[in-house]
């Protein structure tokens, strides 16, 4: 079942730009107990592809937690935090805290005992990081003001589970005994000991065995030592009582700190999502349609409740941090809806007696409506944001149309040091030209300097005409944005399939992506940069200048053939070698 959610189901889901958390959660509800799984006992051959009892994924859904909190250990490099240190411990624990605060109120309010209040409260404060980074990704905006603070957010809630866990653990412990305060303070001086162990034990440990198997050069070596580390830590984790999550996130945490981090995300990747489809496959063989049916007003008034609320406090604290309207509003909407934690959390709730069975219901149907929902909010969000976006003001030399003389000339894109630097030697070499950027200030200082930039954006095919790419002699692509090299490239090739287009790629990789989207020359930085390296050293060490020159020459060719693929001088002719220059 998993293999054919994951392998069919989703990519099918996807087609139809279905979140796959949330085609997960459909296949779970409708082979699960409640669903097509009731009917196996009368249908013996649904019992091949249902599931009628729930709890034999339990294990594998605990790996799958165990997994999610791998990675993230692995993303929570010391560096990060520092850099987002601002809206991590502020943003994000300002609305951890108050969020959970102010549900917990109102679950108390309405007959909650305090503890169970108090675990809604943290449970519903919590928000969905697989299906927000996967939205803001898609949507190519994680680099974006709203971006970096729904991330901040996400990654303060992921710290706040660990203590969360042990807090139900130790509570669960109790059995109901001593004061809530005496169980928190137990919780943390636990948390401290077991990481204060954990973390001693992996530094002697961990590094020196991934040293000892990266030397070996087996793939599987590798694999197999990443697998170790993730469920060997959580089932030590487990072994002393605490759950199978914290140890594996403190190995992660580890880990995130050597040189081997990003080999490891590559291959925990698969296994990952693998083992969280499986999580998600369980929370919607927990949704009963039947008691979705029989509190559907309940479950309504906690998802708009959890939504107004969360929304409310988030706006205003990211208004606090001096996010504008249109970004606080944005990370509200996003953040707004619960997660995938809170069936974490409240089902250990659950099976600890700390929280009433039909509560907990009644939450976590309320929590997967707003996950549902999600897809629809981020475009909400979107929308809203750019209606509340505050027009961009350009200066009066910014705002100076591109010529309309139809005069045959070169467009260079991008006014930054590279862009000036071409600008310049066009000049020298008397060549017509103009330069375009969609940075405003970077347009002013240029017309200031006697140059002819016009403010605009090269990603737009409306706006390549206007700046009469139609009759354009070449287009120079010197912005440093991959993505907007890459789509400045599309468009420029589709208005002009004879234009000569020379861009600057960040590596070789990039290069040959750009041949094969059918620019005529790409200029890799690390090659060139080698290249001119090469050639300073080589004169500085006595070798002919003359000599020096054809050898980078015949290197820099050599190159070019190596990137350039086989039907790439058919679809975009190559530039003259007497038009080639050497540097960028």
């Amino acid at each position: 079942m998993v293999l054919a959610t994951a392998g069919i189901v989703v990519p099918f889901a996807k087609s139809f730009k279905i979140n796959s958390v949330i085609a997960f959660v459909a296949c779970g509800a409708l082979l699960g107990p409640y669903g097509l799984g009731s009917l196996s006992s009368k249908l013996p051959f649904l019992s091949t592809f249902t599931v009628s009892n729930a709890e034999a994924l339990a294990g594998p859904a605990e790996l799958g937690v165990a997994f999610l909190l791998f990675v993230i250990g692995l993303e929570l490099s010391f560096e990060r935090l520092k850099t987002m240190r601002r809206l991590v411990f502020g943003l994000g624990l300002g609305q951890v805290g108050l969020c959970a605060g102010a549900i917990g109120l109102v679950a108390y309010a309405l007959g909650q005992p305090a503890t169970a209040a108090l675990i809604i409260g943290f449970g519903l404060a919590l928000s969905s990081t697989a299906m927000v980074v996967e939205l803001l990704a898609g949507q190519r905006r994680m680099t974006t003001t709203a971006g970096r603070a729904s991330f901040a957010v996400l990654l303060c809630q992921d710290l706040a589970v660990i203590p969360l866990l042990f807090l139900i653990g130790v509570l669960d412990a109790q059995n109901g005994s001593g004061s809530l305060l005496a169980g928190l303070a137990q919780a943390f001086i636990q948390a401290f000991g077991a990481i204060a162990a954990i973390t001693v034990i992996g530094r002697f440990a961990l590094r020196p065995l991934f040293r000892l198997v990266a030397a070996s050069h087996s793939t599987e070596s590798f694999m197999a030592a990443t697998l170790l580390t993730a469920i060997g830590t959580g089932l030590i984790a487990a072994a002393a009582g605490l759950s199978m999550g914290l140890g594996a996130f403190i190995a992660g945490l580890l880990l995130a700190e050597t040189e081997f981090r990003r080999a490891i995300e590559v291959t925990i990747d698969p296994f990952k999502s693998l083992l969280i489809g499986v999580f998600f496959l369980t929370v919607g063989m927990g949704v009963n349609p039947a008691e979705i049916a029989a509190h559907p007003v309940a479950i309504l008034a906690v998802a708009f409740g959890l939504l107004g609320v969360k929304g409310l406090i988030i706006f205003a604290l990211a208004r606090r941090f001096r996010l504008s309207q249109a970004s606080a509003l944005e990370t509200a909407i996003m953040v707004a809806p619960g997660g995938e934690f809170a069936f974490v959390l409240l089902n250990a709730a659950t099976g600890a007696e700390l929280l009433d069975h039909r509560a907990s219901s009644i939450a976590l149907a309320a929590v997967s409506l707003t996950m549902v929902a999600l897809p629809l909010l981020a475009r909400f969000a979107r929308h809203f944001a750019q209606k509340l976006a505050v027009p961009v003001v350009l200066p009066a030399e910014a705002a100076v149309p591109p010529p309309t003389d139809h005069t045959p000339r070169a467009i260079v894109v991008g006014g930054g040091r590279v862009g000036r630097l071409v600008s310049s030697m066009l000049d020298e070499h008397g060549k017509s030209h103009i330069v375009i950027d969609s940075d405003a200030s970077l347009i002013t200082a240029q017309r200031r300097a006697g140059r002819p930039a016009f403010y605009g954006d090269a990603t737009q095919p409306h706006f390549l005409k206007l700046c009469g790419v139609e009759e354009a002699t070449a287009l120079i692509v010197t912005i440093d944005n991959q993505r907007a090299i890459d789509e400045t490239v599309r468009a420029a090739r589709a208005l002009r399939p004879d234009l000569i287009i020379v861009a600057r790629a960040r590596d070789a990789t990039h290069a040959r992506h750009l041949y094969e989207i059918g620019v005529n020359d790409a200029v890799p930085e690390t090659i060139e940069a080698s290249l001119q390296l090469s050639e300073a050293a080589l004169v500085g060490l006595g070798v002919p200048m003359g000599l020096v020159i054809a050898s980078v020459h015949e290197r820099r060719d050599a190159f070019r053939s190596q990137l350039k693929p086989a039907g790439a001088t058919a679809a975009a002719p190559a530039v003259p070698r007497h038009a080639r220059s050497r540097r960028l």
